[in-house]
C-alpha cells in the first residue's frame, strides 16, 4: 500500500510568520504581516510550506481565514504546492484538520488537486482516518463531491485503501455510498451529454437528401461509438474502435464531399480523430511528375490531414487505365496513403464513379483489409434536386450570393420538381446530381434582375425568386 510522504510540520521560531501559522497567534501574525506583507506566500525552509500550508496543516481555521481575506500587493496563493506537491488542502485533510479544510473549500480550493505521488486530499483524508477513526475530514471533502474514483500513481483509489486495511465499517459505507452517488451522477451526465451530441448528428444529417442507407448506418455508427464514450465515462473498460476507413462510390454532385464533412464531425465528437478537418485532394496534389516527388508530395498532404479525414476525390485517377504505364506514379502515392491507414492517426474516404474505382480496389492486396466501408451515393431524383434547392435557399450564409432572398410561395417542391423533369434530360441530371442546384440558384436570381425596374421599391419583390427566374435559370444552364 502506497504511504503519503512523512512530512510532519516541524516547529519553527515564533517569531517567523510560519511559527505563528503554526502557534495560532493570530495578533503577531497580523502585526508582522502589515509591517511586511512580501511574507504572505514566504516559502519555509523546511519543506517549502507558505504560511497558509502551515496554519491549514494545524487546523488553525482563524488564521487560515485571514490569510484568505488578505488585502494587499498580492493575494494568497490558495493551490500553492510545497515540495512534495501538496496544495494547503492536502495539509489539512492529512492531518484531519476539518476546520481549516471547509474554510479552504468555501474559498474555492480545488479538491481534485493531486500531489507529487497522485494522491489527492481524499486519499490522504482516508489514510487519516484509519488511523485515527475520525472520518469528519472525508465527510467534508465527500460534501464538495470529492472523487471517489481518483487515483494516484500506482492506481490507487481512496476505497483501494480501505481493502488492505481492517478499518471501520462506517468508513467505509461512508465511501462505498458517495461512490454510487457519483456513478449515478456521472450516468446522468453522460446520457445528457450522449443524447445532446446524437440531437446535433441528426441536425446534420437533416440536411442530407436521400442516401437513406448511409444516413442510418452512420446513425448506427454515433450510437455506438456515443456509447463507448459514456460507457468510459462511467469507469468501464473498453476496446477502442478502429479508424472506419471508407469508400463513397458514386457520380458526382451526389453529396460525397458533405458527408465526408459530416463525418468529420461525427468522428471528432465522439473522440476517434481529435480535429474535425477534413483535407480534400485529388491525383495532381499527391503525383509528382518526376522520379521522387510522388512519395514526398503525398506525405506532406497525409501530415496535412493527420488528426482528421483525408478525402481522395476521384482515387481512380490514381491508377492508371493501362498496367503497363509505368510512367505513371499513381500507385506510389496510393501505396503511400496505404502506408499510414493502420496508424489510428487519419480516416481516409476514397471517393469516386463505381466503375473505375474497381481499378483502385483490385490494385492493392490489402485495400479491402484496410477499407472496410463501402458507401454507394445513388443518383437524385428531381423531386430530391428539388429538394435540396429548399434546404440550400433555407441555410443561405452571408458570404452567399443568394443571401437575403427566399422563394415565392409558388415555389413549392413538387413544382420545382416537375420543372427540373420537363426542362432536363436524365443523363444530364445524373451527370449534375446536385451539382444543378447552385448554378440553377444564381441563374434565377440574374433572371430576377434583369426582369426588374430601378424603380422597383417593394422589398419582397426585390428579393423574391419565383418560378419564372427559377424556369429561365435552369434553361439557360441546360443550353
Amino acid at each position: 500500500m502506497q504511504k503519503p510522504q512523512d512530512q510532519r510540520l516541524r516547529s519553527t521560531k515564533p517569531t517567523t510568520i510560519h511559527g505563528y501559522a503554526q502557534s495560532g497567534d493570530i495578533l503577531s501574525l497580523q502585526k508582522l504581516l502589515r509591517e511586511n506583507p512580501g511574507l504572505l506566500n514566504e516559502r519555509n525552509p523546511f519543506m517549502g510550506q507558505t504560511p497558509l500550508h502551515v496554519s491549514a496543516g494545524y487546523n488553525r481555521a482563524e488564521i487560515v481565514t485571514f490569510l484568505l481575506a488578505w488585502k494587499g500587493p498580492e493575494n494568497v496563493e490558495l493551490e500553492a504546492k510545497n515540495m512534495y506537491g501538496e496544495t494547503p488542502l492536502h495539509m489539512a485533510a492529512k492531518n484531519g484538520c476539518n476546520d481549516a479544510a471547509r474554510v479552504l473549500l468555501a474559498h474555492g480550493a480545488f479538491v481534485e488537486a493531486k500531489a507529487n505521488n497522485g494522491m489527492t486530499p481524499l486519499h490522504l483524508a482516508v489514510w487519516y482516518s484509519l488511523q485515527s477513526e475520525d472520518c469528519e475530514t472525508v465527510k467534508t471533502l465527500l460534501d464538495y463531491n470529492a472523487d471517489c474514483s481518483a487515483t494516484d500513481e500506482e492506481g490507487m483509489t481512496p476505497l483501494n485503501h480501505l481493502s488492505q486495511s481492517s478499518c471501520s465499517k462506517k468508513l467505509r459505507e461512508l465511501l462505498n455510498r458517495h461512490l454510487e452517488e457519483q456513478r449515478k451522477q456521472k450516468a446522468i451526465e453522460a446520457c445528457s451529454e450522449t443524447k445532446a451530441k446524437m440531437k446535433e448528428l441528426e441536425n446534420e444529417l437533416s440536411h442530407i437528401v436521400g442516401l437513406h442507407e448511409l444516413k442510418i448506418q452512420l446513425q448506427k455508427w454515433a450510437k455506438g461509438m456515443l456509447l463507448d464514450e459514456r460507457r468510459r465515462a462511467l469507469g468501464l473498460k473498453v476496446g477502442t474502435r478502429r479508424s472506419p476507413h471508407m469508400a463513397f462510390l458514386g457520380n458526382p454532385g451526389t453529396g460525397k464531399t458533405m458527408v465526408a464533412r459530416i463525418l468529420g464531425k461525427l468522428l471528432h465528437m465522439v473522440g476517434i480523430l481529435p480535429t474535425d478537418k477534413v483535407t480534400e485532394v485529388q491525383r495532381t496534389d499527391l503525383v509528382g511528375e518526376f522520379v521522387g516527388h510522388t512519395g514526398p508530395k503525398t506525405r506532406r498532404k497525409i501530415k496535412e490531414a493527420e488528426g482528421g479525414i483525408l478525402f481522395v476525390d476521384e482515387a481512380y485517377r490514381l491508377i492508371p487505365m493501362q498496367k503497363a504505364d509505368d510512367k505513371d506514379y499513381g500507385l506510389e502515392a496510393l501505396e503511400e496513403i496505404m502506408s499510414v491507414m493502420d496508424s489510428g492517426k487519419i480516416v481516409v474516404i476514397f471517393a469516386g464513379y463505381c466503375e473505375p474505382m474497381k481499378r483502385v480496389i483490385d490494385s492493392n492486396e490489402g485495400f479491402h483489409r484496410r477499407v472496410t466501408k463501402f458507401f454507394y451515393f445513388n443518383d437524385f431524383s428531381s423531386k430530391e434536386l428539388a429538394n435540396i434547392l429548399h434546404i440550400k435557399m433555407d441555410n443561405q450564409t452571408e458570404d452567399s450570393l443568394l443571401y437575403g432572398f427566399k422563394l415565392h410561395p409558388t415555389c413549392t417542391i413538387e413544382a420545382i420538381s416537375d420543372l427540373i423533369e420537363r426542362e432536363t434530360e436524365e443523363k444530364r441530371r445524373k451527370e449534375m446530381n446536385g451539382g444543378l442546384v447552385d448554378p440553377m440558384l444564381v441563374n434565377a436570381r440574374e433572371n430576377l434582375d434583369g426582369r426588374l425596374s430601378f424603380e422597383c421599391i417593394d422589398t419582397e419583390e426585390l428579393r423574391t425568386i419565383t418560378m419564372e427566374d427559377l424556369e429561365a435559370g435552369l434553361r439557360l444552364l441546360t443550353q
